[in-house]
Order: structure tokens, then C-alpha cells, then sequence
């Protein structure tokens, strides 16, 4: 591909725009096949219009691209400067003859564009019109090998020559094999701007489509901005940039990789963006200059008020609004219904930049005194926050210190956990610089003000922060023994405590028990600590080899604080007391309390009690708490088999809070839950779908965790393994022996151990369960653990297959002891963990050798316990086991009338891993899937013998085992090798056995 100077670096990620690529890749397609045409992109300046033309060019065939730009010397530029480009384009890349060709009479007029061609002709009025014949004749014929793409930028700035030759053109290529891309940018379109009138006479011809480019969502931001740093945003941050770029990639670049700004402030805006959105302004006059440098002060959310702006001008009111006429008639403000709005946000900081000091500080002052004179022209949620701004930006600290608290505290009331924190960091900041700070936040002393701060940087997922927030303060706080200092110390522990949870080296439950040794009960706040601390207690990860945290916890239990006993002492206390807090820390414990019960195989207590706390939560307006028992609920009821009722608490807890507009804040878990229930009764597309949506919304870390294996293990389930290991990825498998929550390490490990057995990889699987079984005590968590382990156990019986090597053989024995440890230790609870207790017995048999009667009996009591779940696919997989039994033991019609209802199932789910193998058994029986039917031939034109032995490649086994399995020489297996090799269309070893895994040869 020649080079393209004309088209504008960028960072390497391209976001947001592969349905438009795909666009430009139909067009041109269509362009060079069935006729010519031209695509017009258009956006705002920014917008990623380049990009997307770079993007699009490098998918052309080397030398089919020719690129020209308009230059900005305003609308009547330099003349034909993108055809130039063009025409200089194809001197350069082929030839002088290209244009010999096009102009049989001599090259003359090509001249008028490319001096170095010789002589321009004598002037002729037909002159312009033989030019534009002889570049539409060039454009034919060089289309005749594939075709052109001819590419115009920033047509915005374009000259009427450039435009009357685009339309001639345009107009006049009746051959396939030509493509016009043309860039504009929207914004630049003023009211008598030629283009205004040019765009819809080119729509109207046919070929000709336009293209309007959107800012960037939310999530895509993340992703470009996560490819430029080399991690992901924070979700303030990306809030941040997101409400700073609007979503327009160019500034993203510049803005994601810049320094983090003072908290409170915005970065500066670089120059050479600067310079891009001030120029048009220089053809203003002064008094509209000084309005819109008014008006950049006012917009510091978006929107000023004509009202503000009439009293903060201090101009006549003839005089103001000729003034707003001139710049809303050149498209820098946009009218709204009772304000203004810079056209965007980058040129209101860019005019706000050019600010002198002394009008920056007196209109800043201005502004902040006009919201408390004129208090309705701001919204109520936006004044406290815009008075903070307005007060630092004036340099008034103490005025900026108490609106800062009182923006804090009505972001608190609207659960804006991120702006919360950067207003009481404000707070903070400033404390030093104003005597009388404690009188200006409601007499809060500075450590309170610091445990609020945790308290919100918990609320915005800023683990990190909290804690350094908490350790500051608890460095500092004195060691007074009276009740309040106790009280501020131990919620501050507790708040590290929380923070703590998340990190892998723990240290949470040390805290939280510090907590409650320090606080007095009678305090407001000990319901919600001891409620914390009874759900940590469930949650946390019990290992072989206690940590700190683990013996901290049986310390308090054999002092008997155990989590049933915790949580029901926050339901005393909150009996007892008037505190809203304690009310809600009574709901938690109760949703905490009856998910233990339900646990334990008492749902006919635990359901209600987690009922009872939904209604609660649902009457104290907590669409958290309320979410909670919820997914809790759905949870409980999904492991004892109820998957349906659990499914239709979860779809009206979610159709509840999207009616209450609080679905995109709480419904992630929650769809988690809904998905992994789908899973479980075989909709697994409807599963992948559900979990699809929640990558699309901002949500916490710690739900990732939730939703990713969800997310792999219906993709495996389908044989997608691309999709399945960017879900289980490198980061989730490290996350199975570092989670310090014990239902975060089962399903990681379950997430990768599906993944790896669909995809062949035993050796790892085995892996993973051996240090997973060897580290953690997964008999102290049912729930998971019971399917978990069976995946182990199969992962041990696929490693004992004949020609697995000695180690992974011996890895497989190992796995096989400590999963049956397990199993001897763990309860059982429900129809759900009865069936699988039956499956893990059932393969313990088959790998201790049982004669082939034996293990039959102990897969069809498996098939009879699945039987009683509506889980489909987990019934199919024991009934095709039973089946492979029933085969050894004799019984063949048994096993045929298995095989074709599990391949009926499994083609009904989608499950593709376990239709090849229900195919595979069925063609080994010789039997038809269904009545009338032909049994299935050998895959990829492979005999019997070669069938056996693809079988064998797949386990990784040698000539030499092959031979020994096969009772026939390693010569033979060679040959056999080979003739696989040849029909599987592979080159390897290695990837023969990967396509017989695909195959459901194993």
C-alpha cells in the first residue's frame, strides 16, 4: 500500500466502527463488481471519520487507493487540491503513460493540475471541461484491474472546482469499478455553507449513500481508552473521560493517556486540539467574543441559562442577544429551550482556557453568587456541585469547602458513589486552609470526613483507595476510650475491612473483627458490622491450611460467633432500635440468614426469611439490598432444583427495577443468576445472549467475576472455544487459587475445567484440580463445590484413558483420591447435589475398574437422580456414560435408545461437544439417531481402523502405544498416522488429535 500522509495517525485500537467498516467493505465490493458510487462520511470534528477511512484503506488490495484532502484556507481554497493529491498519486505510483492514455491529444490540461507534466495549454472556454473528461477517462481505465478507491477528506473545506468536479464525476462514471470516499465534518456546516445544498444533490444520484459517524458509547471509550493506557479504566475515571470526550475517539487518545488530573479539575486541553476548535472564532466580533467567554464559565455542566447569562454578561439585552444570534448562526452555541450549549465540550474548555486571570476568577465569583440570587436556573442537583466549582475556581476556599461538603452529601442521597468521593476529597484537600472547616460540614471532624470518603470509595469500587483513605486515618486517630472515638475507629476498620475483602492477601476479616471487638453496640452502625461480618463469614474461602483471616473466623465461632449467630443478632438489634441503619443492616442479615438455611437444606425457614427481606428492602426504596435477596433467592432455589421459580423471582425483580429506572445500576448479578439458570435447564443460547448485554454496561469488578464463567461455560457447552477461553482468559484462571471468596474460586475452576475438557486439554485440567483440591476445602462449600467436583472426577477418568502417558495417569489417580475425599465429606442437599453425588459415583467406579455390570448400575442410578432435576444437558451426559457402560456390559439396545435421546437433547440445546460424541458412540454401535435412519459414517472419509486410531492421537499417544492398544505393529500405526494426516487435511501430530477431539472422536 503507498503511503497515505494525508490520513491521520492513531493509536492502534480501532473501537466503535466495525458495523460501518463493514459498510465501506460491501460498497466497494459493489462499486467494483456491479457499479460505481460514493459513500459521504460525515461527523462532528474528532468524531473518528479518518480513522475509519485508514481502517477501511488497509483492507484494499496494495495500489487501489488514491487519497486527496481539501486544505483549510476556507470555502473557497485552493482549487482542485484533493484531485491534485489524487492525479500526483497516480504519476508517482504508475506512471507518466496512465495519463498518455486518458489524454490521447496530449497531456496539457493534466498540466493545469501537475506542472511536471509540461506545458499548460492556451486558455479555451472548453478547457475545463476536457479536463474533467480526461481524470474521468483515467479514473475508467484504471479501474479496469480491480478497481479504484479514491478517497477526499474534509470536503467541509473544499473549493467550488473541487465540488464541480465530484458531481461531474460522480454523475458520469457509468462503469463498475470505481469508489468515491468522502469525509465532512457536520459541525463545520454552517447556514449558507455550500455543502448545505451540494450532500442532498449527491444523495440523489444513484450509488451514492451517506454516512453519519456518532460519538463513541460509554463502553467503546473504555475499550479504546483500556488499549491506549494497557489497562482498564476505573469506572470514575472512565465516567470522567467519557464526560470530557463525549465520546469523540480523537480526543480520547489525547485525553485516556493523560496525567490524572487534580481531583475536582479537568485536564487542560492540548494545543494543538486547542487550535483546531478556536480557529473559527476569529472571525467573531469582540462582543461576541466576550459573551461566549462568559458563557464558557456559566457551561460548566453542560448548559448555561440565558438568565445567568444576561446578569453575568452585564451587557444590554439588545446588545446580548445579537451577540447569541451571531454565535448561534455560526454553530459555536446551540439554543436550547431556555439556555445555551457549547457545541461541544472540548471548544467550551478550549475558550475557557484563554481566560486572563482576573476575568477567570471575577466571572467564576460571579457565577457562584448568581446560583444563590437566582437559585432556579439551576437544577437543584446541579447547584451545590456548579456553587463548589464556581467557589474553587475563584479561590474563595472556605465558600469552596462548604459547597464541596454539600455536593457531597447530595451526591451520597443520589447514590453517586465516584462524585461523592471526589467532592469529599475536595473537602479534604482544603481542610488545612480553613479554620473553621469542622463548623462548614455539619461539625464532622476531619477522621469522619476521612471515613466517609472510604466509605464512598468502597460505594465507587476504588478498593484501593478506601483502604489508603482508612489507613490515613486510622494512623492518626487518637486512642481515646470514649464511645464516639471507638465508634469512628472501628467503622473505619471496617471500612478497610470491606476494601480488604477484595485483595488476595486478605486481611478483611481481621479488620471486621477488630470492628466489632471496638464498637459499642448502643452506637449507630454495629447491625450493619455484625451483618457484614455474618455474610463474610459464608463467603470466604476455607482452605486446607488456614490463613490468618480462616482462624480469625474459628476463633469467633468457637466463642460462638458464628454467622447464623450474627446474623441473628443484628435481627435483635434491629428490633430494638429506631435507626434506619440498623433496619437495613436487619434485612441484609435476614437475606444473609435465610440463604443459610437454605443451604443447609431448610427451605421451608429460609425461603421466607429471604422473602421477607426482599419486601423489606423493597419497601426502604434499596434497590441493592432488594437485588440481593433476589439473586440469593433465585440461587438457593436453583441449587435444591426449583430453577424455574427461581427464574421467575429474578424476571420480576429485574422487569421491577427497569420499570423504577434502576435496572442498568443493579441488574448484572441478577443476570448472572438468570443466565446461569438458563445454563443449567439447556437454553444455552438464550444464556450466552443474557450475559452478551451485561458486557455492555458499567459494572463492578466483582461481578465480572460472576459473569465470566457463566459466559465461558455456555460458550464450551456449544463447542465456541474461541469464546469460551477469551471468557475463561488467563486473568480468570489465576483468580481460582487467588479469590479470597469461596464462590469466586468454585466457579472460576468449574469456568476452566468445562473449557479444557471440550477442548481436550485433560493435562491441564488435571493440573488445576490437583491445586485446587490440595489448597482449598471445597467440602465446606456444597453448592458449587458438588459440581465441581465432578468435573474433577471426569477430568481423572479422561486421564486414565488407554495412552495417556505414566504422568498424566498419575496425576489422574491423584485427582481421583482427593476428589473422593471430598465427596466422602461433603452433605448432601436437594435432588440437584443427590445427582451429581450419583455421577461422582458413578465415575469412581469406572476408574476403579468395576466390572462392566457394576458400573453400569452405578450410571443408571446416576440417569434415574438427573431425572428427577429439569437440568437436560447434565441428564444427556449421564445417560451417554451410562450408555458407553451399557455397551461394555452387552447391552446394546439399551444403549442405542440412550445415545439417540442424548443427541436428540443435545441438538436441541445447541451443545455441539456433546452431539459429536453422542454421533461418535452411535457410529462405533453401528446404529441410526432415529428411526429410519442411516447410522453416521466415519468422519472426514476415515476407515475404522484409522477411526480407532485418530481416537488414540487424541489422548496424545505414541506409534508405540497405539500399536500396543491396537495389537498391530508401530510400522502399521505409522502408516495409519499418515493416511489420518493426509485425510484430516492437518500437519501434525498434535493437530490430528485436536481435530479428533472436534470430530467427537474422544
Amino acid at each position: 500500500m503507498s503511503v497515505m500522509p494525508l490520513l491521520v495517525e492513531t493509536s492502534a485500537t480501532f473501537v466503535g466502527r466495525e458495523t460501518q467498516l463493514r459498510l465501506l467493505q460491501e460498497h466497494a465490493r459493489r462499486t467494483h463488481q456491479e457499479a460505481p458510487g460514493a459513500v459521504l462520511i460525515g461527523g462532528d470534528a474528532g468524531v473518528g471519520k479518518s480513522r475509519l477511512v485508514s481502517e477501511f484503506v488497509a483492507t484494499r488490495p496494495e495500489g487501489t487507493v488514491f487519497v486527496g484532502g481539501c486544505l483549510q484556507l476556507g470555502v473557497d481554497g485552493l482549487a482542485y487540491a484533493p484531485f491534485t493529491a489524487v492525479l500526483r498519486q497516480f504519476l508517482r505510483e504508475r506512471g507518466r503513460a496512465v495519463f498518455e492514455e486518458a489524454a490521447p491529444g496530449g497531456v496539457g490540461e493534466f498540466a493545469r493540475l501537475l506542472p511536471e507534466l509540461g506545458e499548460v495549454p492556451a486558455e479555451r472556454r472548453e478547457n475545463r471541461g476536457i479536463l474533467f473528461e480526461q481524470i474521468l477517462r483515467l479514473l475508467t481505465r484504471a479501474a479496469q484491474d480491480g478497481g479504484v478507491t479514491v478517497v477526499l477528506e474534509d470536503l467541509h473545506w473544499s473549493d467550488s472546482a473541487t465540488r464541480d468536479l465530484l458531481v461531474f464525476l460522480v454523475r458520469n462514471l457509468d462503469q463498475p469499478g470505481v469508489q468515491f470516499v468522502v469525509t465532512y465534518r457536520g459541525d463545520d456546516l454552517h447556514r449558507t455553507h455550500p455543502l448545505r445544498r451540494l450532500l442532498p444533490e449527491l444523495e440523489r444520484i444513484p450509488g451514492v449513500h451517506r454516512l453519519q459517524l456518532e460519538p463513541l458509547s460509554r463502553y467503546e471509550v473504555g475499550l479504546q481508552a483500556a488499549a491506549i493506557r494497557g489497562a482498564e479504566l476505573a469506572p470514575d475515571e472512565l465516567d470522567a473521560l467519557y464526560r470530557r470526550t463525549d465520546g469523540f475517539p480523537l480526543f480520547v487518545e489525547s485525553l485516556a493517556s493523560a496525567v490524572d488530573p487534580t481531583p475536582g479539575e479537568s485536564p487542560d486541553v492540548p494545543d494543538h486540539f486547542r487550535d483546531l476548535l478556536l480557529e473559527p472564532l476569529h472571525r467573531l466580533d469582540e462582543t461576541a467574543l466576550s459573551v461566549l467567554r462568559v458563557a464558557s464559565v456559566g457551561a460548566v455542566s453542560g448548559d448555561v441559562e440565558h438568565e445567568m447569562l444576561y446578569h453575568a454578561a452585564e451587557l444590554p439585552e439588545r446588545e446580548l442577544e445579537n451577540a447569541l444570534h451571531t454565535l448561534v448562526d455560526a454553530n459555536v452555541l446551540r439554543a436550547g429551550r431556555t439556555g445555551y450549549r457549547f457545541r461541544h465540550a472540548l471548544l467550551r474548555d478550549a475558550v475557557h482556557g484563554e481566560l486572563l486571570p482576573g476575568p477567570h476568577a471575577r466571572l467564576h465569583l460571579r457565577f457562584a453568587q448568581l446560583i444563590d440570587a437566582y437559585p432556579e436556573s439551576v437544577p437543584a442537583d446541579r447547584r451545590a456541585a456548579e456553587q463548589a466549582h464556581h467557589f474553587m475556581a475563584a479561590q474563595e476556599l472556605p465558600r469552596a469547602l462548604q459547597a464541596s461538603w454539600w455536593a457531597a452529601v447530595r451526591a451520597g442521597e443520589a447514590l453517586a458513589a465516584s462524585e461523592e468521593l471526589a467532592m469529599l476529597e475536595r473537602v479534604l484537600s482544603l481542610w488545612a486552609r480553613v479554620p473553621d472547616a469542622q463548623e462548614r460540614v455539619q461539625g464532622h471532624t476531619w477522621a469522619e470526613v476521612m471515613s466517609l470518603a472510604a466509605g464512598a470509595a468502597l460505594g465507587a469500587d476504588r478498593h484501593a483507595r478506601a483502604r489508603e483513605l482508612a489507613d490515613e486515618a486510622l494512623a492518626v486517630l487518637p486512642h481515646d476510650d470514649d464511645d464516639h472515638t471507638r465508634m469512628v475507629r472501628a467503622v473505619l476498620l471496617r471500612r478497610r475491612g470491606q476494601a480488604r475483602t477484595h485483595d488476595p492477601n486478605g486481611g478483611g476479616v481481621l479488620d471486621l473483627a477488630r470492628a466489632l471487638e471496638l464498637h459499642p453496640p448502643h452506637m449507630p452502625g454495629y447491625g450493619l458490622l455484625l451483618s457484614i461480618l455474618a455474610r463474610e463469614s459464608l463467603l470466604y474461602r476455607v482452605d486446607r491450611d488456614p490463613g490468618p483471616d480462616q482462624r480469625r473466623l474459628a476463633d469467633l465461632a468457637e466463642a460462638g460467633l458464628t454467622a447464623e449467630e450474627l446474623a441473628w443478632s443484628a435481627l435483635r438489634l434491629a428490633e430494638r432500635s429506631d435507626s434506619s441503619g440498623d433496619g437495613c443492616a436487619a434485612t441484609d442479615a435476614r437475606i444473609t440468614l435465610g440463604g443459610l438455611l437454605m443451604s443447609l437444606g431448610d427451605p421451608e425457614r429460609g425461603q421466607p426469611m429471604i422473602e421477607e427481606g426482599i419486601r423489606r428492602a423493597a419497601a426502604d426504596a434499596d434497590p441493592g439490598l432488594e437485588a440481593r435477596g433476589a439473586g440469593n433467592l433465585s440461587h438457593f432455589l436453583r441449587e435444591i432444583g426449583r430453577h424455574r421459580e427461581g427464574l421467575e423471582v429474578l424476571e420480576e425483580s429485574l422487569a421491577r427495577h427497569a420499570a423504577l429506572g434502576w435496572a442498568s445500576v443493579h441488574s448484572t448479578f441478577n443476570n448472572q443468576n438468570r443466565a446461569e439458570i438458563l445454563f443449567e435447564l439447556g437454553d444455552l443460547a438464550r444464556a450466552r445472549e443474557i450475559v452478551a448485554t451485561t458486557r455492555h454496561v458499567n459494572f463492578a469488578s466483582k461481578n465480572r467475576w460472576y459473569v465470566q464463567p457463566v459466559a465461558a461455560r455456555a460458550a464450551a457447552a456449544m463447542g465456541d472455544l474461541t469464546a469460551a477461553r477469551r471468557a475463561a482468559g488467563p486473568e480468570e484462571r489465576c483468580r481460582v487459587l487467588t479469590a479470597q471468596r469461596m464462590n469466586v474460586v468454585q466457579l472460576s475452576a468449574l469456568a476452566q475445567l468445562e473449557t479444557d475438557l471440550v477442548e481436550g486439554a485433560v493435562d491441564e485440567a488435571l493440573d488445576l484440580s490437583g491445586k485446587v483440591l490440595e489448597r482449598v476445602a471445597l467440602a465446606a462449600a456444597p453448592g458449587y463445590s458438588w459440581p465441581l467436583v465432578e468435573v474433577m472426577a471426569e477430568a481423572a477418568q479422561l486421564g486414565l484413558d488407554p495412552g495417556r502417558s505414566p504422568e498424566t495417569a498419575e496425576r489422574a489417580r491423584r485427582v481421583r483420591a482427593l476428589t473422593g475425599e471430598v465427596v466422602a465429606a461433603m452433605r448432601v442437599t436437594g435432588p440437584v447435589q443427590r445427582a451429581h453425588a450419583a455421577s461422582c459415583a458413578a465415575r469412581f467406579a469406572v476408574i476403579d475398574g468395576a466390572e462392566p455390570e457394576r458400573a453400569l448400575t452405578a450410571w443408571r442410578a446416576a440417569v434415574t437422580a438427573w431425572e428427577e432435576t429439569p437440568m437436560r444437558l447434565h441428564l444427556a451426559r449421564a445417560r451417554l456414560c451410562a450408555a458407553e457402560s451399557a455397551v461394555r456390559a452387552g447391552d446394546r439396545a439399551w444403549a442405542v435408545e440412550r445415545v439417540r435421546e442424548v443427541h436428540a437433547v443435545a441438538a436441541e440445546c445447541g451443545a455441539e461437544p456433546l452431539a459429536r460424541v453422542a454421533t461418535d458412540l452411535a457410529r462405533r454401535l453401528g446404529a441410526a439417531l432415529s428411526e429410519g435412519a442411516e447410522p453416521p459414517g466415519a468422519p472426514a472419509g476415515l476407515t475404522t481402523r484409522e477411526t480407532e486410531v485418530a481416537r488414540l492421537l487424541a489422548v496424545g499417544s505414541t506409534n508405540a502405544q497405539i500399536a500396543e492398544a491396537l495389537f498391530i505393529t508401530p510400522k502399521t500405526a505409522s502408516v495409519h498416522v499418515s493416511n489420518i494426516l493426509g485425510k484430516l487435511g492437518v500437519a501434525n501430530r498434535a493437530a490430528a488429535g485436536a481435530r479428533a477431539r472436534e470430530l467427537g472422536l474422544v
